[in-house]
């Protein structure tokens, strides 16, 4: 039949119900197949988007829990937001901190007051505090515990930087990263960004060094010492270091305050062994003073270690007599109820504790030595 042939209103026919529900089934499935494969292929080019997606929402978590509200933030922005630590959420205070009493007091004098009086000296260019600050020293002394409490006693916002952040796969993505820290920091000025083992992030540069990496290197010393942070800028760096001589030359002049944090003396081990046994059942024959002569060496956290270990040895013994009387009374043929440990029943912790304690860790740290020794040394 030719197409003339054909009635007109045959040509125009109103399509019928199950046409239209085939038809509007058969365009759902075509939209849903088509968005489905643009959303794959978006996240084959860009495997890091979920990972931005989740960052965006807790940076916008962390902006509204700090109180800093109606300010525009890019997607650079966001994602350095996303590393935002609320100072009044830290639970360090001075008071956490003991035998850098010198320390604490220089870094009140001119770290903090420049931040709690800004409001005092306005119009001042020298009133401001300092562009950065270095702490280095021995490992496990209190570095990380300083920086903590400054945030917190100065009341600044604080952006614990790490080196993970501002890398990326793509060629540049890096620097707006890195250009994104700082005007962040402007946008909530005042503002304390630090960056804990700043030797492995800011070492000295050299021509072995990617190219990516020294950009970013480059750039973050630029901006540092930039337009955007200028002499009325409340954007200060802190950096922790137990390596300062790995650090590069010009990192450390854009450092003028440092801080040496040293190991600690008898006086200020006994301070530290005090301040830790604190609210633990203790004996009244425990007598620190001995336990700071024999640890001479030792660090903060080495200190720590020796009194979880020595307040073990209470629950040991408790579990010990536990299961003797267990078997003791199996043996009897009793009944025995299991009864959860109460803190009350255990022993006070002794000097024994704390000495035996000692010697463990003398053994660790000895064959830790050998250890290194072995490598050290070269084989025939």
């Amino acid at each position: 039949m030719l197409l003339k042939e054909i009635p007109r209103d045959a040509l125009v026919r109103p399509l019928t119900r199950n046409e239209v529900v085939g038809l509007v089934v058969r365009l759902t499935i075509f939209g849903a197949a088509t968005y489905f494969s643009i959303k794959w292929v978006v996240d084959a080019l860009d495997p890091t988007r979920k990972q931005k997606l989740q960052a965006k929402k807790r940076a916008e978590q962390l902006m509204k829990q700090i109180g800093v509200e109606g300010i525009k933030l890019n997607e650079y922005e966001m994602n350095i937001a996303s590393h935002l630590v609320d100072p009044r959420s830290m639970k360090v205070t001075w008071r956490d901190i003991a035998g850098l009493d010198e320390v604490i007091t220089e870094l009140q004098d001119t770290v903090i007051l420049p931040f709690q009086k800004r409001h005092l000296f306005r119009g001042s260019k020298l009133f401001q505090p300092p562009k950065g600050v270095l702490l280095y020293g021995p490992p496990g002394c209190g570095k990380t515990l300083i920086a903590k409490a400054t945030a917190k006693a100065s009341g600044c916002q604080f952006i614990n930087l790490q080196a993970s952040t501002l890398t990326d796969k793509w060629y540049g993505e890096s620097q707006k990263l890195t250009a994104a820290v700082f005007s962040l920091a402007v946008k909530i000025q005042p503002c304390i960004i630090f960056i804990d083992e700043i030797d492995s992030f800011l070492r000295s540069r050299s021509s072995m060094d990617h190219e990516a990496t020294a950009m970013m290197k480059a750039q973050f010393m630029s901006l540092w010492d930039g337009l955007e942070t200028g002499s009325d800028c409340q954007v200060m760096v802190m950096g922790a270091t137990n390596r300062p001589q790995d650090v590069d030359p010009a990192i450390l002049r854009r450092m003028p305050t440092t801080f040496q944090i040293n190991l600690p003396s008898q006086k200020q081990r006994q301070d530290i062994l005090k301040l830790i046994l604190a609210g633990e059942n203790l004996s009244n024959a425990i007598n620190l003073k001995e336990i700071a002569e024999k640890t001479g060496g030792y660090s903060g956290s080495d200190l720590k270690e020796l009194c979880r270990d020595a307040a073990m040895y209470r629950v040991r013994d408790y579990v010990r007599k536990q299961q003797m009387k267990q078997i003791a009374h199996q043996l009897q043929e009793l009944d025995v109820e299991e009864r959860p440990v109460d803190e009350d029943r255990l022993r006070p912790v002794t000097q024994l504790d704390l000495l035996f304690g000692l010697e463990k860790m003398k053994d660790s740290k000895a064959a830790t030595v050998s250890q290194r020794t072995l490598k050290e040394v070269p084989l025939d």
